[in-house]
Protein backbone atom coordinates (compact mmCIF):
# COMPACT_ATOMS: atom_id res chain seq x y z
CA UNK A 1 0.00 0.00 0.00
CA UNK A 2 1.15 3.50 -0.63
CA UNK A 3 2.68 5.29 2.23
CA UNK A 4 0.30 8.33 3.94
CA UNK A 5 1.46 11.65 2.69
CA UNK A 6 2.05 12.94 6.08
CA UNK A 7 4.85 10.56 6.42
CA UNK A 8 6.19 9.60 3.16
CA UNK A 9 9.21 12.32 4.15
CA UNK A 10 11.20 11.51 7.36
CA UNK A 11 13.82 13.94 7.01
CA UNK A 12 11.14 16.44 9.02
CA UNK A 13 10.60 14.07 11.67
CA UNK A 14 14.06 12.84 12.15
CA UNK A 15 15.24 16.72 12.34
CA UNK A 16 12.24 17.61 14.59
CA UNK A 17 14.33 14.71 17.31
CA UNK A 18 17.77 16.33 16.74
CA UNK A 19 15.70 19.42 17.84
CA UNK A 20 14.68 17.50 20.74
CA UNK A 21 18.07 16.12 21.67
CA UNK A 22 20.51 19.50 20.81
CA UNK A 23 17.95 22.14 21.98
CA UNK A 24 18.19 24.22 19.00
CA UNK A 25 17.72 23.96 15.10
CA UNK A 26 21.21 25.59 14.45
CA UNK A 27 22.90 22.66 16.35
CA UNK A 28 20.04 20.25 14.39
CA UNK A 29 21.11 21.19 11.15
CA UNK A 30 24.80 21.06 12.03
CA UNK A 31 24.36 17.39 13.19
CA UNK A 32 22.09 17.01 9.45
CA UNK A 33 25.30 19.15 7.31
CA UNK A 34 22.55 21.68 6.27
CA UNK A 35 21.77 25.31 6.74
CA UNK A 36 19.99 26.84 9.41
CA UNK A 37 17.67 28.51 7.06
CA UNK A 38 16.72 24.75 5.59
CA UNK A 39 16.29 23.34 8.96
CA UNK A 40 13.80 25.74 9.68
CA UNK A 41 12.08 26.01 6.62
CA UNK A 42 11.95 21.64 6.62
CA UNK A 43 10.50 22.15 10.18
CA UNK A 44 7.97 24.60 9.15
CA UNK A 45 6.68 22.97 6.44
CA UNK A 46 6.63 19.83 8.65
CA UNK A 47 4.89 21.79 11.13
CA UNK A 48 2.07 23.09 8.18
CA UNK A 49 1.82 19.69 6.61
CA UNK A 50 0.21 18.11 9.93
CA UNK A 51 -1.54 21.25 11.13
CA UNK A 52 0.19 21.62 14.56
CA UNK A 53 2.86 23.47 16.57
CA UNK A 54 5.96 21.18 16.79
CA UNK A 55 8.26 23.59 18.85
CA UNK A 56 8.55 26.60 20.77
CA UNK A 57 10.91 28.96 19.58
CA UNK A 58 12.82 31.24 21.39
CA UNK A 59 16.32 33.45 20.94
CA UNK A 60 17.81 30.64 23.80
CA UNK A 61 16.37 28.16 21.15
CA UNK A 62 14.00 25.61 20.80
CA UNK A 63 11.69 22.97 22.64
CA UNK A 64 9.36 20.77 21.72
CA UNK A 65 5.43 21.62 22.52
CA UNK A 66 3.70 19.05 23.75
CA UNK A 67 2.34 17.69 20.39
CA UNK A 68 5.96 17.73 19.15
CA UNK A 69 7.05 15.58 22.27
CA UNK A 70 4.22 13.02 20.76
CA UNK A 71 4.98 13.21 17.32
CA UNK A 72 8.42 12.88 17.63
CA UNK A 73 8.22 9.66 20.22
CA UNK A 74 6.10 8.42 17.60
CA UNK A 75 8.31 9.04 14.53
CA UNK A 76 10.97 7.57 17.20
CA UNK A 77 10.05 3.90 16.23
CA UNK A 78 10.16 5.05 12.32
CA UNK A 79 13.24 6.45 11.94
CA UNK A 80 14.37 3.47 13.72
CA UNK A 81 12.89 1.45 11.05
CA UNK A 82 14.41 3.31 8.48
CA UNK A 83 17.68 2.76 9.93
CA UNK A 84 17.57 -0.88 10.17
CA UNK A 85 16.36 -1.11 6.38
CA UNK A 86 19.46 0.93 5.47
CA UNK A 87 21.57 -1.27 7.60
CA UNK A 88 20.09 -4.32 6.47
CA UNK A 89 19.96 -3.80 2.58
CA UNK A 90 23.97 -2.23 2.87
CA UNK A 91 24.52 -5.61 4.46
CA UNK A 92 23.33 -7.28 1.45
CA UNK A 93 24.77 -4.86 -1.08
CA UNK A 94 28.21 -5.45 0.63
CA UNK A 95 27.28 -9.44 0.29
CA UNK A 96 26.39 -9.34 -3.45
CA UNK A 97 29.43 -6.91 -3.78
CA UNK A 98 31.97 -9.51 -1.96
CA UNK A 99 31.91 -11.88 -4.60
CA UNK A 100 31.51 -11.84 -8.52
CA UNK A 101 30.25 -14.98 -10.67
CA UNK A 102 31.70 -14.39 -14.14
CA UNK A 103 31.15 -17.01 -17.42
CA UNK A 104 33.12 -17.05 -20.19
CA UNK A 105 34.08 -18.91 -23.56
CA UNK A 106 37.23 -19.98 -23.34
CA UNK A 107 38.96 -17.62 -25.28
CA UNK A 108 38.18 -14.84 -23.14
CA UNK A 109 38.73 -16.57 -19.96
CA UNK A 110 42.23 -17.61 -20.72
CA UNK A 111 43.57 -14.48 -22.95
CA UNK A 112 41.57 -11.50 -21.69
CA UNK A 113 40.16 -11.61 -18.36
CA UNK A 114 43.48 -12.50 -16.50
CA UNK A 115 44.41 -8.98 -17.27
CA UNK A 116 40.93 -7.35 -16.94
CA UNK A 117 40.61 -8.70 -13.30
CA UNK A 118 43.96 -7.48 -12.60
CA UNK A 119 42.88 -4.17 -13.14
CA UNK A 120 39.64 -4.93 -11.33
CA UNK A 121 41.16 -5.64 -8.40
CA UNK A 122 43.01 -2.43 -8.34
CA UNK A 123 39.12 -1.14 -7.39
CA UNK A 124 37.97 -3.53 -5.55
CA UNK A 125 41.09 -5.37 -3.21
CA UNK A 126 38.73 -7.85 -1.26
CA UNK A 127 36.32 -9.34 -4.02
CA UNK A 128 36.54 -12.45 -4.80
CA UNK A 129 35.69 -13.66 -7.77
CA UNK A 130 34.62 -16.80 -9.42
CA UNK A 131 35.41 -17.52 -12.80
CA UNK A 132 33.61 -20.76 -15.11
CA UNK A 133 34.76 -20.99 -18.49
CA UNK A 134 32.71 -22.63 -21.16
CA UNK A 135 31.51 -22.39 -24.54
CA UNK A 136 29.67 -19.70 -25.64
CA UNK A 137 26.14 -21.49 -25.69
CA UNK A 138 26.56 -22.60 -21.85
CA UNK A 139 27.97 -18.71 -20.99
CA UNK A 140 24.37 -18.02 -22.39
CA UNK A 141 22.47 -20.69 -20.35
CA UNK A 142 24.84 -20.06 -16.85
CA UNK A 143 23.43 -16.30 -17.33
CA UNK A 144 20.21 -16.36 -18.25
CA UNK A 145 19.77 -19.16 -14.95
CA UNK A 146 21.02 -16.09 -12.73
CA UNK A 147 24.27 -18.48 -11.99
CA UNK A 148 26.37 -16.05 -13.20
CA UNK A 149 26.46 -12.11 -12.56
CA UNK A 150 28.59 -11.30 -16.27
CA UNK A 151 29.19 -13.17 -19.08
CA UNK A 152 31.58 -13.34 -22.08
CA UNK A 153 31.13 -15.08 -25.09
CA UNK A 154 32.46 -15.60 -28.75
CA UNK A 155 29.62 -16.86 -30.64
CA UNK A 156 27.48 -14.91 -33.21
CA UNK A 157 23.89 -16.84 -31.85
CA UNK A 158 22.36 -15.29 -28.71
CA UNK A 159 18.85 -16.21 -27.25
CA UNK A 160 16.08 -14.37 -26.02
CA UNK A 161 16.31 -12.69 -22.76
CA UNK A 162 19.94 -10.91 -22.85
CA UNK A 163 21.61 -8.22 -23.03
CA UNK A 164 24.54 -7.95 -25.23
CA UNK A 165 27.22 -5.25 -25.91
CA UNK A 166 30.72 -5.80 -27.62
CA UNK A 167 33.98 -4.91 -25.93
CA UNK A 168 36.54 -6.25 -27.76
CA UNK A 169 37.21 -7.81 -31.32
CA UNK A 170 39.13 -10.93 -32.65
CA UNK A 171 40.03 -12.48 -35.25
CA UNK A 172 40.59 -16.14 -36.13
CA UNK A 173 43.07 -17.90 -38.32
CA UNK A 174 43.73 -21.24 -39.71
CA UNK A 175 46.85 -22.86 -38.51
CA UNK A 176 48.78 -25.62 -39.10
CA UNK A 177 51.79 -27.48 -38.62
CA UNK A 178 55.32 -26.40 -40.46
CA UNK A 179 55.21 -29.87 -42.50
CA UNK A 180 51.47 -29.84 -43.41
CA UNK A 181 51.20 -29.51 -46.72
CA UNK A 182 49.03 -26.04 -46.76
CA UNK A 183 51.68 -24.44 -44.55
CA UNK A 184 53.84 -24.31 -48.41
CA UNK A 185 50.60 -23.04 -49.86
CA UNK A 186 52.03 -19.02 -50.81
CA UNK A 187 48.03 -17.75 -52.01
CA UNK A 188 46.31 -19.61 -49.15
CA UNK A 189 43.55 -21.76 -49.21
CA UNK A 190 40.02 -21.15 -50.60
CA UNK A 191 36.73 -20.89 -48.41
CA UNK A 192 35.70 -23.97 -50.24
CA UNK A 193 38.69 -26.07 -49.28
CA UNK A 194 38.40 -24.99 -45.54
CA UNK A 195 34.92 -26.03 -45.76
CA UNK A 196 35.34 -29.08 -47.27
CA UNK A 197 38.52 -30.31 -45.18
CA UNK A 198 37.79 -32.19 -42.01
CA UNK A 199 39.66 -29.57 -39.02
CA UNK A 200 40.88 -30.58 -35.50
CA UNK A 201 37.68 -28.93 -34.00
CA UNK A 202 35.83 -27.57 -30.79
CA UNK A 203 32.70 -29.02 -29.91
CA UNK A 204 30.02 -27.94 -31.86
CA UNK A 205 28.61 -24.86 -29.57
CA UNK A 206 31.66 -23.81 -29.45
CA UNK A 207 31.51 -19.84 -30.38
CA UNK A 208 34.84 -20.18 -33.00
CA UNK A 209 33.26 -23.05 -34.56
CA UNK A 210 29.90 -20.98 -34.50
CA UNK A 211 31.53 -18.05 -35.98
CA UNK A 212 33.36 -20.37 -38.46
CA UNK A 213 30.43 -21.72 -40.08
CA UNK A 214 28.68 -18.36 -39.60
CA UNK A 215 31.83 -17.06 -41.75
CA UNK A 216 31.41 -19.70 -44.32
CA UNK A 217 27.90 -19.81 -44.84
CA UNK A 218 28.37 -16.24 -46.20
CA UNK A 219 30.35 -17.46 -49.10
CA UNK A 220 27.23 -20.01 -49.80
CA UNK A 221 28.90 -23.27 -48.02
CA UNK A 222 26.39 -24.05 -45.30
CA UNK A 223 28.15 -27.64 -44.50
CA UNK A 224 31.66 -28.25 -43.04
CA UNK A 225 33.36 -31.24 -43.03
CA UNK A 226 32.92 -33.79 -40.45
CA UNK A 227 35.78 -32.91 -37.59
CA UNK A 228 38.89 -34.99 -37.93
CA UNK A 229 38.95 -34.73 -34.29
CA UNK A 230 36.50 -32.72 -31.72
CA UNK A 231 38.56 -31.50 -28.80
CA UNK A 232 37.32 -29.40 -25.61
CA UNK A 233 39.38 -27.33 -24.78
CA UNK A 234 42.47 -25.02 -27.15
CA UNK A 235 45.39 -25.88 -25.54
CA UNK A 236 44.44 -29.56 -26.40
CA UNK A 237 43.83 -28.72 -30.12
CA UNK A 238 47.28 -26.32 -30.24
CA UNK A 239 48.83 -29.72 -29.59
CA UNK A 240 46.88 -32.17 -32.32
CA UNK A 241 47.81 -29.52 -35.15
CA UNK A 242 51.48 -28.94 -33.93
CA UNK A 243 51.93 -32.87 -34.16
CA UNK A 244 50.44 -32.97 -37.46
CA UNK A 245 47.32 -34.34 -36.84
CA UNK A 246 45.27 -31.83 -39.52
CA UNK A 247 44.44 -27.99 -39.52
CA UNK A 248 42.53 -26.21 -37.42
CA UNK A 249 41.00 -22.60 -37.00
CA UNK A 250 41.50 -21.03 -33.89
CA UNK A 251 41.80 -17.35 -32.16
CA UNK A 252 44.78 -15.39 -32.83
CA UNK A 253 44.82 -14.71 -29.02
CA UNK A 254 45.55 -18.74 -28.86
CA UNK A 255 48.15 -19.05 -31.43
CA UNK A 256 50.44 -15.87 -30.66
CA UNK A 257 53.30 -17.60 -29.13
CA UNK A 258 53.24 -20.75 -31.28
CA UNK A 259 53.37 -18.69 -34.66
CA UNK A 260 56.41 -16.75 -32.77
CA UNK A 261 58.04 -20.06 -32.19
CA UNK A 262 56.68 -21.61 -35.81
CA UNK A 263 55.23 -24.14 -34.39
CA UNK A 264 52.22 -23.71 -35.90
CA UNK A 265 52.06 -21.91 -39.31
CA UNK A 266 49.29 -19.70 -40.41
CA UNK A 267 47.49 -20.25 -43.26
CA UNK A 268 45.80 -17.44 -45.30
CA UNK A 269 41.92 -17.49 -46.41
CA UNK A 270 41.38 -15.02 -49.22
CA UNK A 271 38.11 -13.03 -49.49
CA UNK A 272 36.63 -14.98 -46.01
CA UNK A 273 35.94 -12.51 -43.32
CA UNK A 274 37.35 -14.64 -40.63
CA UNK A 275 36.73 -11.27 -37.33
CA UNK A 276 34.37 -11.51 -34.75
CA UNK A 277 33.06 -9.81 -31.84
CA UNK A 278 34.09 -10.62 -28.48
CA UNK A 279 30.73 -9.28 -25.90
CA UNK A 280 29.38 -9.34 -22.70
CA UNK A 281 26.58 -10.27 -22.01
CA UNK A 282 23.92 -9.69 -19.03
CA UNK A 283 20.13 -10.49 -18.42
CA UNK A 284 17.76 -8.01 -20.50
CA UNK A 285 15.98 -5.34 -18.54
CA UNK A 286 18.94 -5.46 -15.63
CA UNK A 287 21.40 -2.91 -15.00
CA UNK A 288 24.93 -3.43 -13.93
CA UNK A 289 26.25 -2.16 -10.71
CA UNK A 290 29.15 -1.74 -8.59
CA UNK A 291 32.01 -4.45 -9.63
CA UNK A 292 30.19 -5.90 -12.42
CA UNK A 293 29.63 -2.70 -13.66
CA UNK A 294 33.37 -1.66 -13.31
CA UNK A 295 34.31 -5.28 -14.91
CA UNK A 296 32.48 -4.53 -17.92
CA UNK A 297 34.32 -0.78 -18.12
CA UNK A 298 37.25 -2.54 -18.00
CA UNK A 299 37.02 -5.00 -21.02
CA UNK A 300 35.56 -2.05 -23.11
CA UNK A 301 38.66 0.01 -22.62
CA UNK A 302 40.98 -2.47 -23.16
Amino acid sequence: MPLPPLVSDLTGFDLLLSVARLGSVGRAAQAHRVSQPAASARLRRLERALGLTLLHRGPRGSTLTAHGALVADWARAALDAAAALAEGVGTLRSAAEGRLLIAASQTVAEYLLPGWLVALRGGHPALTVALQAANSADVATRVLAGQADLGFVEGPDLPAGLHAAQVATDRLVAVVAPGHAWARRRRGVTAAELASTPLVAREALSGTRRALEAALRAHGLDTLAPPLLELSSTTAIKHAVAAGSGPAVLSSLAVTTELAARTLVEVSVPGVRLERSLRAIWPAGHQLTGPTQDLYLIARRA
